[in-house]
């Protein structure tokens, strides 16, 4: 009984909003890192790294971060009404949370020269903010258009 008092349970369009502004977030930090570093080369080496990290944002998108988050939201559209607030993501992607977090320790400590990573960064971080606005769109789906939280085609995922 104690353990079910414990419980921080919300609502689920609250969990699909606080996984959009979750990778939305993690988007804006790896892309200003990417910035960051790009931004202390000179022009004629930053443009095209700048220019083929966008380019690797938008694949990465449409062939993995797309398919991922609408996944994320079909599951979380099947839960009941209230449910753990850390059920924003399925436990397993934790495990996947947790090595990209080491990956990008050991990348960031690397011989990796800053400029080549932030391709990779701005890789990642575009393909998770631009990815985020799937969330937005089911939020505002379900609670402006008032339409149901999953009325995509499963045939299409």
């Amino acid at each position: 009984m104690l353990l079910k008092n414990l419980n921080p349970a919300v609502s689920k369009y609250w969990l699909i909003a606080l996984a959009g502004l979750i990778w939305s977030m993690v988007g804006i930090m790896l892309c200003r890192l990417a910035y960051i570093w790009l931004a202390s080369v000179n022009l004629s080496l930053g443009l095209p790294l700048g220019l083929m990290g966008i380019i690797s944002a938008l694949a990465v998108y449409g062939y993995g971060f797309s398919k991922i988050a609408l996944r994320n939201i079909h599951r979380l559209c099947l839960l009941s009404d209230k449910s753990c607030i850390f059920a924003f993501q399925a436990w397993k992607s934790y495990l996947i949370i947790i090595f990209m977090i080491t990956l990008g320790m050991v990348l960031r400590n690397s011989p990796i020269l800053r400029h080549f990573l932030a391709v990779i960064y701005a890789a990642i971080g575009g393909a998770l903010f631009v990815s985020s606005f799937h969330f937005y769109r089911c939020i505002w789906r379900v609670k402006i258009l008032k339409q149901p939280c999953w009325p995509y085609n499963d045939n299409k995922r």
